[in-house]
């Protein structure tokens, strides 16, 4: 039956997007955290477009029961991931209407949320979300990282690979501390990368590496004319007047 149809038979249907908060008026944030998080979306939003579906977000309510609703007891990750969901703008998550919880969620630890991202925040992923992978990463302490994956309903630490890589089994990724400048900030970032080393690009990393490509190409058609130039000039033919 449709949620119309239920309603008009007198049942109660769980709140919607459009009914749940979708804004806390504005959490205080570092620069470095909000780039943290704007890098690390950037990179999975550029691998989704190669997928058929998939959403990733940041920093959104994410709601995954009614008593949370009444008691306003949690917000939401600074990152997730989910997998296998359409493409499409939301207000929150609101795991009723998806049929789902986020797959990945990265906390992005700070003096003040530090002791709930690595207590509170991580039993709750662990035990009603279910997330099945969760990690944390100190922006300003780049030796702070974690992973963690749920085996048996109990979440297991994930051990660096011999690249020092956090692996994603659910996403085929690996997470990487990265030496970088982003956005005009030099420091220890957290990237997405292929398991064969290759960062996820940013858009704007993208979009360089388009304009070298194309730069590439036009200098090899010109190396192509310049030959066939030379040769048209050794059959005594000017290639001016072809």
């Amino acid at each position: 039956m449709t949620p119309a149809q239920l309603k008009e038979l007198g049942f109660t249907l769980p709140p919607t997007q459009a009914d749940l908060p979708f804004d806390d008026n504005g959490v205080m944030e570092t620069q470095r955290h909000k780039l943290q998080m704007e890098l690390l979306i950037d990179g999975i939003d550029g691998w989704l477009e190669s997928r058929e579906d998939g959403y990733v977000g940041g920093n959104m309510f994410v709601y995954y029961s009614l008593a949370q609703v009444r008691n306003q007891d949690f917000k939401g990750p600074d990152f997730f991931v989910a997998l296998g969901v359409p493409k499409k703008e939301r207000l929150s998550w609101v795991s009723w209407e998806e049929g789902k919880t986020p797959d990945v969620v990265i906390e992005l630890l700070s003096p003040s949320t530090i002791s709930a991202d690595k207590g509170e925040k991580k039993t709750i992923y662990q035990d009603r979300l279910h997330t099945p992978e969760y990690f944390w990463y100190d922006p300003f302490n780049p030796e702070d990282w974690a992973g963690f994956r749920l085996q048996g309903g109990t979440y297991q630490a994930i051990e660096p690979d011999s690249s020092d890589r956090l692996i994603s089994s659910v996403l085929d990724l690996a997470l990487a501390r990265w030496l970088g400048i982003y956005k005009g900030v030099e420091t220890t970032w957290l990237r997405w990368v292929e398991l064969d080393g290759t960062l996820l690009p940013t858009a704007a990393e993208r979009a360089q590496q388009e304009a070298e490509q194309e730069r590439q190409r036009a200098d090899q058609a010109e190396r192509r004319a310049d030959r066939l130039a030379e040769r048209l000039r050794a059959m005594g033919i000017d290639p001016d007047q072809v």
